[in-house]
């Protein structure tokens, strides 16, 4: 018996009798592929009457055995929402050999009757076709629940005959197993159902419509004009997120501009555009044409809003298989593996193979093991430029960080004028001697001639000491580098005493590297190996270096013990400055992935269980 010939048996039914019942729950069979069905009420007692059951059993006969189990099931558990399932042993007449069979119950409003429950017996073949089988079953019970309101408003008839129109069109559906055949056979059995000259279906692409199928159409393309007309019908069904009917009835209040280019550019016709929805979200979107002067009825659009959305969950779960071709390798993935390592709990399976592949890989593979720690830039020798007399800064040139050229570049200078004012009075006092000692000897003093030279010389003694102060006031770098010391600006005018330190001076090829190592890695760590580290400011830049010796005593910093590593850079590039901090990591050697990576936590626990 096919679906159209039970359904055509509703028609003759002129109330809600058992005949109802029963042929209801023989298509429900027929489209869910299930052996056993039943509808059972729940009374107050919470104990179960049997309304329905197909196929049906000759009077004093026992009952089923998956039948009791049913009732037991439903006692013991309340039916919610959402469905229930019980797993069955089962043994065929025709064979003693057990078969796993499974117990769907599914809650059903039937108006008139109340809350009533679906109970049926499904076989197990895999899990795919379990839940194929669950799904048109939900299916097929939901078009009751949904289609209640109208059967309670209109006359059975017409209700029968809309009620087989929708299941046929969700018959249809349940046939295809792909998605583009799945909405090609969608749009074909609505255009014959509703007699309409194009039905076409549209997904949501990020935030346009894209066409997928119109009836009797295998190809089309973007391009043509009327696909992009009907595109921009169902874009605006999809903003407005409700029905749009072209003509537009007069008290309607959604814009119809789109459907109205489409029914007059290709007619006129009457256009239908409905949302599909799932989960409250609309996804897709079907437009029907139909010749302007049938139109359709509050009754048909009554009509395909019911099997829109008993056919959106099946379209969208295929949309959603199909989009994405990750997906599809996935499932072929896990076929594959099926096959190889069982039918059952594939996925444990294979979640284990990787698992034991890894640790195999970890405990046989070997990495470079290198020691991490941070590290800062510091020069090997610094060039001191002190104060060579007493005196006060007049002017300072560089500051910390500029690079200066030896003998070239002026750091700073010391004020003068106290020294050139007392060089004056040395000159003048020499010069006032010379004289003196030449009226004595004019005079045959000789002896006085004498002392007045003696004292000449002593006065230019001290202009010379005088006249070197002076040109030492202009401080000149003595070597070439960077400044690192000497941050005077802001003390122009203030007192320096011989010997003070002003300026120090780094050339860039002395820098070297200070390593701070933790305590638990040093033992890793022998003068001789070689590394890299990367500083902050240059994070792209590798530069090598070789151990060049370990401080044997510890240092605390930040709460914790680490020794300071001197390493020896292999090269240097500008930019470098002391000071500079970044990770180095110290080559040790090869070692295998699991003791690289558990050597810390193994540790710690051997720390913490050590007694």
């Amino acid at each position: 018996m096919i679906v159209s010939e039970i359904i055509e048996q509703f028609n003759k039914l002129e109330t809600r009798s058992g005949g109802f019942l029963q042929n209801l729950l023989a298509a429900q069979c027929f489209l869910g592929q299930a052996k056993s069905g039943a509808i059972l009420r729940i009374n107050p007692d919470k104990k179960a009457d049997i309304l329905a059951l197909y196929p049906q059993i000759k009077s004093g006969t026992a009952a089923p055995e998956w039948l009791i189990e049913s009732l037991e099931f439903t006692n013991q558990k309340a039916p919610s929402d959402n469905y229930l399932i019980k797993s069955l042993k089962h043994t065929s007449q025709s064979s003693q050999e057990p078969v796993d069979y499974h117990i769907l119950i599914i809650p059903v409003i039937i108006p008139d009757i109340g809350k009533t429950i679906g109970a049926f017996l499904i076989a197990h073949e895999n899990e795919s076709v379990l839940e194929e089988k669950v799904q048109k079953l939900q299916l097929s019970t939901g078009m009751i629940n949904l289609s209640q309101s109208t059967i309670m408003q209109q006359d059975w008839r017409g209700n029968c005959l809309r009620l087989q129109k929708a299941m046929e069109t969700l018959a249809a559906v349940n046939q295809e197993k792909k998605f583009k055949s799945t909405v090609m056979a969608f749009c074909n059995e609505t255009a014959s159902q509703w007699l309409c000259d194009r039905v076409s279906i549209g997904f949501l692409k990020g935030r346009y419509v894209r066409l997928k199928a119109m009836s009797h159409t295998e190809n089309f393309s973007r391009r043509m004009k009327v696909v992009q007309d009907i595109e921009s019908a169902m874009e605006e069904c999809l903003d407005q997120d409700t029905e749009i009917l072209c003509p537009a009835p007069r008290d309607s209040a959604y814009i119809s501009r789109a459907s109205n280019i489409l029914s007059k550019g290709y007619g006129p016709q009457t256009v239908l555009s409905l949302p599909l929805r799932k989960d409250g979200k609309v996804i897709a979107v079907l437009t029907l044409e139909r010749p302007l002067e049938k139109g359709f009825s509050k009754s048909d659009i009554e009509t395909i809003r019911l099997a829109c959305e008993l056919c959106t969950p099946r379209i969208a779960n295929l949309y959603e298989r199909d989009k994405w071709f990750g997906a599809s390798i996935a499932s072929k993935s896990r076929k594959l593996f099926g096959l190889l390592l069982g039918s059952q709990y594939t996925w444990a399976k294979l979640v284990t193979l990787l698992c034991i592949a890894a640790v195999v890989f970890l405990s046989i593979a070997e990495g470079q093991f290198r020691v991490k720690s941070s590290f800062v830039l510091e020069a090997t020798y610094q060039q001191v430029v002190p104060a060579p007399f007493d005196g006060f800064i007049e002017s300072v040139e560089v500051e910390i960080g500029n690079s200066v050229e030896a003998g070239k570049t002026l750091l700073a200078k010391l004020e003068t004028t106290d020294l050139e004012l007392d060089l004056g009075q040395a000159q003048a006092k020499k010069n006032s001697l010379e004289k003196q000692a030449q009226a004595y000897r004019n005079d045959n003093k000789t002896a006085e001639a004498l002392i007045a030279d003696e004292q000449a010389n002593e006065v230019e003694a001290q202009i010379q000491y005088l006249e070197y102060q002076i040109s030492q006031a202009s401080l000149i770098s003595p070597m070439s580098g960077v400044v690192v010391k000497g941050d005077l600006k802001r003390q122009i005018g203030a007192p320096v005493k011989i010997g003070d330190v002003l300026f120090e001076v780094c050339p860039l090829e002395a820098l070297r590297a200070q390593l701070l190592v933790p305590e638990d890695q040093i033992f890793d760590i022998q003068v001789g190996q070689e590394g890299e580290l990367a500083l902050v400011s240059y994070p792209g830049r590798k530069i090598k270096f070789v151990v060049e010796r370990i401080n044997p005593i510890a240092q605390v910093e930040d709460q914790r013990n680490i020794f300071k590593v001197r390493v020896q850079l292999q090269e240097t590039y500008p930019g470098m400055r002391p000071g500079m901090e970044g990770i180095a990591k110290v080559t040790i050697g090869k070692r295998k992935y699991a003791w690289i990576w558990s050597r810390k936590i193994v540790n710690w626990v051997r720390m913490k269980l050590w007694l």
